[in-house]
């Protein structure tokens, strides 16, 4: 018979421990020295357990009938009321400082002083985020292999295979970082290589003929959207540099005079300063630009947001707008483009290609002796690369013509 509050008031004190059963293994403890303590008696894979509940008053017969239905939830889906009170109690003893979230947060904050770029911060913050609700306020040394996993799995789950794989990355260099100031041993995530996913990797589409790079150049000519739009697709095959260092371009880091564009370290991928030549018909361009948007800082600015430039998809989508899909050619792809056919001439040195691209030595012997820009003979390539265009340009305008019978 379930107990009442009245039948727990009225129970006395006897010369031994004596239990008031409540129903589902629930009972009150009533012992010689007066106490009253709840406890539950449960069982786990067929071994018997006894869960303290807490003392009544303290604990009412509401709440201590809450608890026992809360442990009964637990143990279906298959965990131990009282080994989740015990990590309940360590997690509330640990330290603020040694919480996977804090841990990770001190983390990027020395990332942040090393001079990684806001935006790849911003991306290892979102990445985080996925893990911060599964264990970002228990102690760092106390998350296995199989938590980490359970939040992977979680984002694999939504076919996110690449954002899984990241995850892990970024995690794993937080449990390093960790190892590194003496707060673990171990990288629990060490433990899950080959066990994510592989995603596919996909290569940007890029042309890489000069018959179609032609046409697509005659497309972007006729482009009539906003001229910051229009004047960053124009540049993108003539300049090739990464979308986002031309579309957060600044003003101040145009010599037009000089006819040099200096990208500085902070917003560089590689983290070095970069120089690029620009050619005559990129200086023209640019000053047809300065006209309209000069009085900005960045010099393609957002529509209805000047203090913010144009968005990372608006170059992908005006391509669309010009009938070319993401599997014919997209903003990065002009890089493919521009490395292929410079490659293909037979007129360039290739480390001059890769200079003018902005790429790292993968060879740390060939790096350590590759310290020039290669710039004379960058600009001597950047023009004619310009030219090239050109030709190409008007021979696709050419064939696009008419024929005259007279």
């Amino acid at each position: 018979m379930p107990l009442t509050d009245t039948a727990i008031r009225a129970a006395k004190a006897g010369d031994k421990p004596y239990k008031l059963a409540d129903g589902g293994g629930l009972y009150l403890l009533v012992n010689p020295t007066g106490s009253r303590l709840w406890r539950l008696k449960y069982r786990i894979e067929g071994k018997e357990k006894l869960l303290a509940i807490g003392p009544y008053p303290d604990v009412t017969l509401a709440k201590a009938r809450e608890r026992r239905d809360d442990a009964k939830k637990a143990i279906i889906d298959g965990a131990d009321p009282s080994a989740l009170k015990k990590q309940s109690r360590e997690d509330a003893k640990v330290a603020p400082a040694n919480t996977f979230r804090a841990v990770a947060e001190e983390h990027l904050a020395k990332l942040e002083r090393e001079g990684l770029a806001d935006i790849t911060l911003g991306k290892r913050r979102w990445l985080l985020g996925f893990a911060y609700p599964h264990f970002g306020d228990r102690d760092i040394g106390s998350v296995s292999s199989a938590d980490v996993l359970v939040a992977l799995r979680e984002i694999e789950a939504k076919g996110h295979h690449e954002t899984a794989r990241r995850m892990r990355s970024v995690i794993g260099s937080v449990f390093r970082y960790a190892i590194a100031t003496a707060r673990i041993e171990n990288d629990p995530t060490f433990a899950l290589r080959g066990a994510l996913t592989t995603p596919r990797v996909q290569h940007r589409s890029a042309v890489t003929t000069a018959t179609e790079l032609g046409k697509l150049l005659k497309a972007i000519d006729g482009y009539r959207g906003q001229p910051a739009t229009r004047a960053a697709l124009r540049l993108m095959p003539l300049l090739f540099p990464r979308p986002g260092e031309l579309r957060a371009a600044r003003w101040s880091e145009f010599d037009l005079d000089k006819a040099i564009w200096s990208i500085p370290a902070e917003r560089m991928k590689m983290r070095r300063p970069h120089r690029i030549p620009l050619p005559p018909q990129a200086v023209a361009i640019l000053r047809e630009l300065h006209a309209v948007t000069a009085g900005e800082d960045f010099a393609f600015p957002c529509i209805g947001a000047a203090k913010k430039p144009i968005s990372e998809n608006t170059l992908n989508f005006a391509l669309r707008r010009l009938g070319f899909g993401p599997d014919i050619a997209t903003a990065h792809g002009f890089r493919a483009t521009a490395s292929t056919l410079l490659n293909e001439s037979g007129r360039w040195h290739a480390d001059a290609i890769e200079r003018q691209l902005a790429h790292a030595e993968n060879n740390e012997v060939r790096r350590a002796y590759l310290r020039g820009e290669h710039w004379e003979e960058r600009v001597r390539m950047m023009a004619w690369w310009a030219d090239h265009l050109d030709g190409l340009r008007e021979s696709a305008e050419a064939s696009a013509r008419p024929l005259c019978t007279g």
